[in-house]
């Protein structure tokens, strides 16, 4: 005889999804989904409010671990973090935008093939670094950049990132992801080592880095199109109009 599956718990999602969709502050939308969860699973109140608080108890070191390195990376670009990499990319004549995040893609999907995921991220490293590394070497060929050629190389950055990690973290066998998929194929009968499953991902991390690799050198490419021609079309318009005043 088939048990009856209660379904009324799952519209914790719909609470969640139609609070992000008007807005309404996250911790207040994860809470009301948890509360409202918890009432249509048949949990009285103090159940819901001992499971409320004994997640909180488990997880109470997690805002720690996330807010300390972002405050150290705060007091890091307040003294000048950012500036001295661009500086500091800047003295390195044979140095773009794109040779620049080429290099960072492979040692990005290297360090999270081995396990290594936190040694790079939106916070403690494209942003304070790697972006303003590339803008700097890109002002240093072509002056002053536009906005909008700013914000191409900070999102070309945060994209290199996130190509790097996805894919190279797909090599370590120890990653939540392939755990997940070989317990899934044990459940439905097919028998694989994670090992197997890792150095499947090897091939789709080389496919990854190439077709990266390549927007990248297309990048430069683009930028030296763009910003060289209309930097030799200001050079060439200086003398005509020194020229007219004379």
């Amino acid at each position: 005889m088939q048990s009856t599956i209660n379904l009324w718990p799952l519209i914790g999602v719909a609470v969640i999804i139609a609070g992000f969709l008007l807005r309404f502050n996250p911790m207040l939308i994860v809470a009301a989904a948890a509360v409202v969860t918890g009432f249509a699973g048949g949990f009285d109140t103090t159940r819901v409010l001992a499971a409320i608080g004994t997640g909180f108890i488990k997880t109470r070191n997690i805002p720690l671990i996330i807010l300390l390195p972002l405050a150290v990376i705060g007091l890091l670009e307040r003294h000048g973090l950012r500036e001295r990499a661009q500086i500091w990319i800047g003295n390195i004549k044979a140095a773009t935008a794109g040779r620049l995040l080429i290099v960072y893609l492979l040692v990005r999907e290297l360090t999270a093939a081995v396990g290594l995921t936190g040694l790079g991220g939106h916070p403690q490293m494209v942003r304070p670094l790697i972006a303003p590394m590339a803008e700097g070497a890109t002002e240093n060929r072509f002056g002053k950049l536009s906005d909008a050629v700013r914000f191409k190389l900070r999102a070309y950055s945060a994209a290199t990132d996130n190509v790097g990690l996805f894919f190279g973290e797909d090599i370590f066998v120890a990653f939540g992801a392939i755990v997940l998929m070989v317990t899934l194929l044990k459940e439905a009968g097919v028998s694989v080592e994670p090992i197997h499953v890792a150095l499947w991902g090897i091939p789709t991390a080389i496919c990854a880095f190439l077709i990266h690799g390549t927007r990248l050198w297309l990048l430069d490419r683009k930028l030296e199109r763009e910003l060289g021609g209309a930097q030799a079309a200001k050079a060439a318009n200086t003398p005509r109009q020194q020229g007219d005043e004379a």
